[in-house]
């Protein structure tokens, strides 16, 4: 198998060059800017807009890892996030079809569901968070990443592509995780439209393999997260603190993340491996 993973100078994109080339995978990784020296067998600078540039790093890709994105609503105006992004995500799955690639993972985003982002700070309908939570968008990210899915799910049908769109929660290192765990502590409110989830670089690397190789079909859209929260607090007392009133479906013992994690189980024979911190692993 040979796989293009775009963004792939990115801090998902890096990781998933690292978890393929660990498998002796062959990887093809697509930069906007020569990273230099890079886990990857070829590299192909350009844009995940262009078309040409994307057929020429799609040459001998059986599967396709799509993390190119603008990963904010902040980082730029809300026309380019939104564009840029669906954009990209238009381009290279339909090229991939249209060169017969029928096997793609997109990153996805838990601020789909709009409430990371949103002015109005809404409440999820119920908890545990699933993929059928209807979705509260304000933002241009939160947009483009339901455009991306929706993508996802037409080049099924156009292509008849299997493509996972993977909603993944806080990304990071160890020690990115410990900033963002520091953070939280100080101030639990700053986590609650995130339900304080969170997920190791290494595990969402993993998790992009399995979308690739697990028997999957069609569009699935599937959260994956650690199986707790990056604060010590019990989720219970969190909940009744920041989401007082929201219907939850299930019990939340301990510090158990506030999101349905059996699609991701049964789908995909995720689990997290890489708890944080890290000691805790047994």
């Amino acid at each position: 198998m040979r796989v293009l993973v775009t963004g792939a100078a990115g801090r998902l994109g890096s990781a998933v060059l690292a978890e393929l080339a660990s498998r002796d995978i062959a990887v093809t990784a697509l930069v906007a800017q020569d990273p230099g020296p890079t886990a990857a067998e070829r590299v192909v600078v350009g844009d995940a807009r262009d078309p040409a540039a994307v057929r020429t790093a799609l040459e001998g890709a059986d599967a396709v890892v799509h993390t190119a994105a603008l990963a904010s609503p902040e980082v730029a105006a809300p026309e380019v996030v939104f564009s840029a992004n669906t954009q990209a995500t238009f381009v290279v799955l339909n090229e991939a079809g249209e060169q017969g690639v029928r096997r793609a993972v997109i990153a996805g985003s838990l601020s789909v569901t709009g409430l990371p982002f949103a002015r109005s700070r809404p409440s999820p309908p119920y908890l545990p968070l699933d993929e059928r939570v209807p979705l509260q968008i304000e933002d241009p990210y939160a947009l483009s990443k339901q455009v991306d899915e929706a993508t996802a799910a037409m080049m099924h049908r156009r292509h008849g592509m299997t493509v996972a769109a993977l909603r993944f929660p806080f990304l990071g290192d160890q020690a990115r995780l410990a900033a963002r765990a520091e953070r939280l502590a100080g101030d639990p409110a700053a986590g609650a439209a995130e339900v304080w989830s969170y997920l190791d670089l290494r595990d969402a690397a993993h998790a992009c393999l399995l979308g690739l190789t697990a028997p999957l079909h069609g569009a699935p859209v599937i959260f994956v997260a650690a199986d707790d929260t990056l604060v010590a607090t019990p989720t219970e007392e969190l909940l009744a603190a920041h989401h007082p009133g929201v219907p939850r479906r299930t019990a939340l013992p301990g510090r158990t993340v506030a999101i349905d994690l059996e699609p991701a189980r049964r789908l995909l024979g995720f689990t997290a491996r890489h708890p944080f911190p890290e000691e805790r692993q047994s």
